[in-house]
């Protein structure tokens, strides 16, 4: 039996039709589609998401590049079981597509892109908006995101659609090869009918597999463990993609190693866990990197090892260190030259805590007290920087998510990306739930928060959601403060004003480059940018697009308008001014180094200067071999 239908038609049907499974849950892959319409897709998958209506939700984006953030943080709530779908016109609409698959891809998280594309028929050559390549026939300027998507194909036929589809689905729910999927669609395919099978459209579940380690890397993994005097864990984005956390709580408990974190691992144990140490790295605490300096065997739970987390290859320091990395890619269980233990987070420790409870085998009790005082210490710095002694004066950064911190239960998620904030939250935040701590730093993507906010309230409606984002995140996309109003998404945006690029101007001035450009000010008549701070006003502008706008002023104003926010069911933002651009957060200094290379001859004293201290550092790096 078969049904004749569009290209666009078949492609809607058959995603409303795809599932997940792991643990025994299933639930709907493709959940909801976003599209921004153009001649490019209205007439094909427009058409077809007003034919298919009751089974595949639309919403409407205002942004290409924010509609893919928008489905990326409803995959990451979502534990990658289900995402969402994004549809757009030719051209640039498809070319706004490629930061946002590339956040995707390097995430490691499920988002199906797809665009329009120029005719397969040729009937005019060139068509609008069409690149025009000499060479070749075949290229488009969606092939811009073949090197960011993890599976990429071209439907010029519409029987080319049935393997194709199958293929974006088993790469959308493989937990190694996950990321970008796209799938473009010459708008004439798009519209073209044809007579499908009907089992192209039956329902299909995707198990999404959780692998046990193997015998011999698990005996070798136990070894390393039991032979260490000092290890210590370091958990990932993968703890929390395999829902790992308790997991990986038994395993602290039972050995007694201490937790470290990376940006996209904070929240894996909560920060009041006697076995957590807090963020490891360029932007972690004192505890976490002395601890690094000194184990001995550095176990890696789903973690990428990035230059934050390393500290550009100068953190692990000990003579003799070892890494041990449990993780379900083979790319990244080898890395540093570590044992590798090929296996889901979850499965691994697993069958390392059955392995080494056999043997009774825990840290000594001096590590442990020596981690757990260190800590302690710790926590009262963290005291120290969200503390506001006077509460009618402005805010430091660190006071504004003291009293955020204050405020939320574990119940609250939030939400951040770039800027100084990042580093701040992944020191001072104290994460109370699994996914309480949502900090995209694989790519570091400004303007990523507000749209992803959105994402991760229609995929936890009863939560609430904080986007947390400076002036500079903010003025690269607000767009989707229109979508949040237009759907009634109750998102809370917590903005904060500190007249420039505050993160980039400490390292501008850290590296010889004296903040040059960073600031949000006039320009002096020397052409540098020193001048009065620029006239903007982002309360009014966020109000303008329809959102409630709460300001504040003082540390006081600034607890009243937060617990305001929180309460209200309607998208809500408070804004504050904090410190400008050229002074300091107010946070404890970063605990270890990050390689951002300085001008290697220079004339000017603070780049000599800088690029002295440049050259220690490098000289302490690393390769673990």
């Amino acid at each position: 039996m078969t049904i004749r239908l569009t290209v666009a038609q078949a492609l809607v049907r058959f995603l409303s039709a795809q599932y997940t499974e792991r643990d025994g849950v299933r639930r709907r892959l493709i959940d909801a589609t976003w599209g921004i319409f153009g001649h490019g897709n209205v007439a094909g998958i427009g058409q077809a998401l007003i034919e298919y209506a009751d089974v595949m939700p639309y919403h409407q984006g205002r942004n290409e590049q924010a509609m893919v953030h928008a489905a990326v943080g409803y995959a990451r709530q979502s534990n990658r079981l289900s995402t969402h779908a994004v549809t757009t016109s030719i051209g640039p609409g498809a070319t706004n597509l490629v930061t946002g698959a590339a956040l995707a891809t390097i995430n490691h998280l499920p988002v199906l892109l797809l665009p329009g594309d120029v005719f397969a028929t040729r009937p005019a050559d060139p068509v609008l908006q069409q690149l025009e390549v000499p060479y070749t026939g075949d290229v488009s300027v969606n092939d811009s995101l073949r090197p960011v998507s993890r599976y990429f194909d071209r439907i010029n036929r519409p029987e080319q659609l049935i393997p194709a589809a199958l293929q974006a689905m088993r790469v959308l729910t493989d937990p190694v090869e996950t990321g970008a999927v796209t799938l473009a669609l010459p708008q004439d395919v798009q519209a073209e009918a044809y007579d499908w099978p009907d089992e192209f459209f039956a329902e299909r579940t995707w198990v999404v597999r959780r692998p046990g380690a193997d015998p011999t890397e698990l005996a070798e993994a136990v070894r390393a463990i039991r032979s260490a005097r000092r290890p210590l864990v370091v958990a990932g984005g993968g703890v929390h993609h395999s829902r790992a956390e308790e997991a990986l709580a038994e395993f602290a408990e039972t050995t007694g190693i201490p937790v470290a974190s990376t940006q996209a691992g904070k929240g894996s144990l909560r920060y009041d866990h006697p076995q957590d140490v807090g963020g490891i790295g360029h932007t972690g605490t004192a505890t976490a990197n002395e601890l690094a300096r000194t184990a001995d065997l550095v176990i890696g739970v789903g973690t990428r090892y990035t230059d934050f987390t390393t500290a550009s290859g100068t953190l692990f320091g000990a003579d003799g260190v070892r890494f041990l990395n449990l993780n379900i890619a083979p790319f990244d269980g080898h890395k540093l030259a570590g044992l590798p233990l090929i296996a889901d987070a979850r499965s691994g420790l697993a069958e390392l805590t059955e392995a080494l409870e056999v043997h009774d085998h825990r840290v000594a009790a001096s590590y442990v007290a020596e981690y757990t005082e260190d800590k302690e210490r710790w926590e009262q710095r963290v005291d120290a920087c969200y503390e506001a002694d006077e509460p009618d004066v402005r805010p430091t950064q660190p006071q504004v998510l003291g009293a955020l911190d204050a405020l939320v239960d574990e119940s609250d998620i939030v939400i951040n990306a770039a800027g100084s904030l990042p580093g701040d939250l992944h020191k001072l935040w104290r994460a109370r739930s699994r996914d309480q701590y949502h900090l995209e730093y694989g790519y570091s993507c400004m303007g990523y928060e507000i749209p992803a906010a959105i994402g991760v309230k229609l995929a936890a409606p009863e939560r609430n959601v904080w986007a947390l984002v400076g002036d500079g995140t903010y003025l690269m996309m607000p767009t989707e403060i229109v979508t949040a109003v237009q759907e009634g998404v109750a998102i809370k945006v917590l903005l904060i004003q500190n007249h420039g690029y505050a993160s980039i101007g400490g390292l501008s001035e850290s590296v010889g480059g004296e903040r040059f450009g960073t600031a949000y000010r006039f320009q002096s008549d020397d052409g540098t940018y020193t001048g009065r701070p620029l006239p903007v006003d982002l309360a009014a502008n966020a109000a303008s697009l329809g959102m409630r706008v709460l300001r504040a002023k003082t540390v006081s104003d600034l607890r009243e308008a937060l617990a305001e926010a929180r309460a209200a069911d309607i998208p809500t933002c408070v804004y504050v001014e904090t410190e400008t651009a050229d002074t300091v957060s107010g946070a404890p200094p970063a605990q270890a180094w990050w390689d951002v290379p300085v001008a290697e001859t220079a004339t000017r004293p603070s780049a000599v200067k800088a690029r002295e201290l440049y050259e220690r550092h490098v000289s302490t790096r690393r390769r673990h071999l």
